[in-house]
């Protein structure tokens, strides 16, 4: 039998689809028909019903108590069992969903209460939140942000030491699809000497790569980077919105806070690590005279194999294009790859002061731009802090959001000889301010 072949699953849409074929196998909360939320498995067009599943006895040993913790209406008690659990889980799904499956023909027959289609399915968060940390590792962002202010210093000496984060707002995370309200805030006008109150004019969104974080740590005892990679469950798309004229007026001495804590939207599918093991790389070399990282943060296996190469996109929609049926533009194609810092150096870090992380955290890589101007994941870094519109299709100009603007982010893996794989969408569209 080919790789090809194995690949293959007895759901027809997953065969070659280009987010969710048999290589992937995501897990997310899902409902229908006003049900209660639970787990399920993305195939094809179809969702696998955990619950469902286990009723029916498809699962035995280790990937059942798998099954079942990922079944629930939240996925914090999967997430807490670790990657033995999720790896016995794993082998088994292919099991039942390959094409050669030996119970193909009883599970084809339970029809829609095993399968349910995804376009009749409402998506939920993943898991309930208790913490969430956006990182800044996003080394081109840090530098084309910087560039705006410091012109000739663009990065802070800390950069390069420290994997530099900020605690987040939990309570105001959202699945994809849910609209975004535009935030009122102090701002100081250019040339004013006091701040006025009102909508964000300039409001913008982050292309991040989310970390969904598993078993914790005991407070007080720190996460070796040797077993960071234990401790992460998957990964998601996260959009940080970011009113930006909020945040140059309060982001100093403290940095960011109401600028932030609006918004932040995740994709609804949870990729496991082990589907991404295929498109690990070697983390890319420092620059010439960067410092090596602390001892802390240095791992040698991480540094060889801790890198992703996934590429990522943003795709913008106004109400114009929207109304004259106009196909969203893509505005960014970027890449994990650009991250300065590992995602087991930022679950060392975050750590290494006895801070204990749980199941279910959160983390945002921080915004992952590119060197170029068609590869920067914010319109801050694309318009040049407002300064060159950018031009969309319907003939439309853009320096920041406006109220109807829909960002989509999407991510693709690709590599010789392995089935691509994607994560599906993050979207939000931007509503009026209240007021």
């Amino acid at each position: 039998m080919s790789a090809q072949t194995e690949l293959h699953s007895w759901v027809e849409s997953a065969n070659g689809h280009p987010d969710f074929p048999l290589a992937n196998l995501p897990l997310g909360v899902f409902s229908r028909d006003g049900g209660e939320p639970r787990g399920g498995v993305a195939i094809g067009d179809f969702i696998l019903d955990l619950k469902a599943a286990c009723d029916a006895g498809l699962f035995d040993g280790q990937a059942l108590d798998a099954a079942k913790a990922a079944s629930a209406g939240s996925l914090n008690a999967f997430f807490a069992l670790g990657a033995p659990a999720r790896k016995a889980l794993r082998v088994a799904l292919p099991a039942l969903l390959g094409e050669a499956s030996a119970q193909r023909e009883r599970l084809q027959g339970m029809g829609e209460t095993l399968l349910h289609p995804m376009s009749q399915c409402r998506m939920h968060l993943p898991a309930k939140v208790g913490d969430y940390t956006d990182f800044y590792v996003g080394i081109h962002h840090a530098n084309n942000v910087g560039k705006l202010f410091r012109p000739d210093n663009p990065l802070l000496p800390n950069y390069k030491y420290v994997p530099i984060g900020y605690h987040g707002r939990a309570s105001t995370i959202d699945v994809s699809g849910a609209c975004v309200k535009r935030p009122n805030g102090q701002t100081l006008p250019p040339g004013a000497s006091e701040p006025s109150f009102g909508p964000s004019k300039r409001l913008d969104h982050e292309l991040e790569l989310g970390i969904w974080i598993g078993p914790g740590n005991a407070r007080g005892e720190p996460i070796a980077i040797g077993d960071a990679s234990g401790h992460v469950a998957g990964f998601c798309l996260l959009n940080d919105w970011s009113a930006r004229d909020l945040q140059a007026w309060e982001y100093q001495p403290l940095g960011p806070f109401l600028s932030k804590s609006f918004a932040t939207s995740v994709s609804p599918w949870v990729v496991m690590p082990e589907a991404l093991e295929p498109f690990r790389c070697a983390q890319p070399a420092r620059a010439e005279g960067d410092p090596r990282p602390l001892a802390y943060l240095y791992d040698e296996r991480d540094q060889q194999h801790g890198a992703l190469d996934i590429e990522l996109e943003v795709l913008l929609l106004t109400e114009t294009m929207r109304n004259r049926g106009l196909a969203p533009q893509r505005i960014t194609l970027s890449s994990t790859k650009n991250m300065y810092w590992t995602v087991a150096q930022m679950v060392a870090h975050h750590s290494v002061n006895g801070c204990s992380l749980q199941p279910g955290d959160l983390f945002g890589s921080g915004t992952l731009s590119g060197e170029t101007t068609d590869s920067c994941g914010s319109l801050l870094e694309i318009t040049q802090g407002g300064k060159q519109a950018l031009e969309l299709p319907s003939g439309e100009t853009r320096t920041f959001l406006e109220d109807g603007d829909e960002v989509i982010l999407k991510a693709r893996c690709r590599r010789e000889g392995h089935a691509s794989i994607g994560f599906g969408e993050c979207r939000g569209r931007v509503l009026p301010a209240s007021g």
